[in-house]
């Protein structure tokens, strides 16, 4: 598999308060990456360290190959786009003056695919209209046209559905699924509303206080949080047989439990294992949402959002 972003044990230290605690992750070429953590587990310090505004303490990335330490790094990141914390546009200009002034930085002709970018993030018909004027749905929109002049092939987006209402955050949710479907840009985007990630990743990395704890593919992740009966037996290896003999998919997930795909009673369960000399401790059904498999990962009350 092809990686346009690799990190091994990825570090950055502000005094005694470590933000980046050994982080590795890897993000596949055309994938969609959510990256998934509460508030200060260091979503947003990866990404600044990954732009280059911020130095590690310690690790190592690569981008597209590319390791940060070698010269060749700066055109790497060329091949990049950001929108991190907040869109990086002028609110006394409009959006052709903001893109005109992008162009201008990047060196490129001012006539070549600003009309394209704007009608790609449906700011074409704004006219003469101040950005401070915009909604903050159209600014995120913005913001996103202004990371990909000078054409990236990878786009970091930093929380941008945050504040959004219904209609800006799908805006911005197919605004993403055009730019990885019909323009082949892989993207890297944070996100604490999981339900609304759940749309776009193809990829996920959990990170908690500093770390990335989990990696798992969308499918991976579905077959994860698809209905499911969780078991607690004094005998796993009967509990084995016995879901073989009905046939059942499952796997063992500690050493007394094991998750059940499917359906079966409780009752027919309990004689099967009894049969096999297996006492059935606990049954519960397992929680089917993204948000439940976040706090079972790293700990916390359900009642807790991501970040």
């Amino acid at each position: 598999m092809e990686y346009v972003l690799q990190t091994k044990d990825l570090t950055k230290h502000y005094r005694k308060f470590k933000a980046l605690d050994g982080v590795t992750m890897n993000v596949p070429k055309g994938s969609v990456y959510g990256l998934v953590g509460r508030n200060g587990a260091g979503k947003t310090t990866l990404m600044r360290v990954i732009c280059g505004l911020q130095d590690p303490s310690g690790g190592s990335y690569s981008i597209y190959g590319v390791d940060s330490t070698d010269r060749k790094i700066t055109a790497s990141r060329r091949r990049m786009g950001a929108v991190i914390e907040k869109p990086a546009i002028y609110l006394n200009m409009t959006a052709r003056q903001n893109m005109k002034v992008q162009y201008s930085l990047l060196g490129l002709p001012d006539d070549e695919g600003i009309d394209q970018l704007l009608e790609l993030v449906g700011l074409s018909d704004t006219g003469k209209k101040r950005a401070r004027k915009f909604s903050l749905g159209m600014k995120q929109r913005l913001g996103i046209a202004v990371a990909l002049a000078g054409s990236p092939d990878f786009l970091l987006l930093d929380e941008p559905i945050n504040g959004l209402d219904p209609q800006g955050i799908v805006e911005i949710r197919e605004l993403i699924l055009k730019l990885s479907r019909e323009q082949n840009i892989t993207v890297l985007i944070s996100s604490h509303i999981l339900s609304e990630l759940s749309l776009l990743a193809t990829h996920y990395g959990f990170v908690d206080k500093g770390r990335i704890v989990k990696e798992i593919s969308a499918e991976e992740l579905e077959k994860q949080v698809r209905k499911s009966m969780k078991v607690k037996v004094s005998d796993t290896k009967a509990l084995a047989r016995v879901l073989d003999g009905f046939g059942l998919e499952y796997e063992m997930i500690s050493d007394s439990e094991g998750k059940i795909y499917g359906s079966i009673s409780v009752t027919q369960l309990s004689t099967a294992l009894m049969k096999e000399g297996c006492e059935l401790l606990t049954v519960s059904e397992a929680d089917e949402s993204l948000e439940a498999y976040f706090i079972d990962l790293v700990g916390g009350e359900t009642g807790a959002k991501a970040n």
